[in-house]
């Protein structure tokens, strides 16, 4: 790779990820976010990806789309609501999987946070696909000479859409692909918590690639085939050592990101992305709230200045204005 992604040391490596845009201040997933991240000077906006029953992928943080849309309140799909099981949970609701595209574009988006973040922009956007998404950063980076835009996917639930014959590596690859974007150096990182769909992808692209890694549990994949190793393994240096087999960059949960193992996952070759960074006050370590209301902003920008200070290359975060100028500032 080269450019931003693996520059020397120093502010310039550090890249903002605009986590589902800026969702914050929009409803998730939705070009309002992600036009709004890009003119707050995200380095990458993060669309999460799933399929449609025809194969289209569309970007939602879950399948189940109940949240995020007004789908509950539109009688024609009443008759759609169902239980499911994903990734070994059921979950009721309804489901991506079961709509077209046609239908999906039909309903509007809606706040999956109300309470914390308001109603204001309910109704108001499509659920985009990512070719729309892919348009937009085109659109933005026509008069850029340095420093694109990039695009950060994630496929969700990987082996449960490959089950149902809807994989998502191979349109995931051809869009990018359309654009331009299928090459070791473009503005792109793929990101899976899955382990098998991130090894085919290395096996078919030179797009780099990000193992995800969550606080606790296994990598949905490792627990379906009976594998005993947990994330805790994967942030073991020896773990580390094997995600560089087939990735670039791990992004783990900001409670894993110490010192140390930003080390470890440097020495391995593995540039370390955390996730995610929020401003509200209740997702906040308690020293960083700023009143009592846990709807109220706290300092997230000291959030952001403590993992930066241990050595992080980047951070997913809703309120990239507030990352930017925390990045922006920060001196090593």
């Amino acid at each position: 790779m080269a450019g931003i992604l693996v520059a020397p040391a120093g502010p310039a490596r550090l890249v903002v990820i605009a986590h589902r845009g800026a969702s914050g201040e929009r409803p998730e997933h939705t070009l309002g976010a992600y036009h709004l991240a890009i003119e707050q000077g995200a380095d990458f906006v993060e669309p999460d990806l799933v399929s449609t029953k025809d194969g289209a992928l569309v970007c939602r943080h879950e399948n189940e789309i109940s949240g995020t849309t007004d789908v509950a309140r539109r009688p024609e799909f009443a008759s759609r609501w169902t239980t499911k099981t994903i990734d070994g949970v059921a979950v009721g609701g309804w489901f991506t999987e079961d709509f077209t595209l046609a239908e999906l574009k039909t309903l509007r988006a809606r706040e999956r946070l109300p309470a914390l973040r308001g109603t204001a922009f309910d109704g108001r956007f499509e659920v985009p696909t990512f070719e729309e998404v892919l348009a937009l950063l085109d659109a933005a980076n026509a008069g850029r000479r340095d420093h694109p835009v990039g695009v950060y996917p994630e496929t969700k639930h990987p082996s449960y859409f490959e089950s149902l014959g809807l994989p998502l590596e191979k349109p995931l690859l051809a869009a990018l692909r359309g654009h331009g974007l299928d090459r070791a150096d473009a503005p792109v990182f793929i990101q899976s918590f899955e382990v098998g769909n991130l090894r085919r992808l290395a096996e078919i692209t030179r797009v780099p690639l990000v193992q995800l890694i969550d606080a606790s549990g296994r990598p949905w994949d490792f627990a379906a085939g009976g594998s005993a190793r947990t994330y805790a393994d994967m942030i073991r240096p020896g773990g580390l050592r094997e995600i560089a087999t087939y990735a670039r960059a791990i992004g783990v949960h900001k409670s894993l990101a110490d010192a140390s193992v930003v080390r470890e996952a440097h020495a391995a070759g593995l540039l370390v992305h955390v996730w995610t960074l929020r401003a509200e006050n209740t997702f906040l370590p308690a020293g960083l709230w700023r009143g009592i209301d846990p709807r109220a902003r706290g300092d997230m920008a000291a959030e952001a200045t403590l993992l930066l200070r241990a050595g992080v290359d980047g951070y997913f975060t809703d309120y990239p204005a507030i990352g930017v100028a925390a990045r922006d500032a920060f001196r090593p």
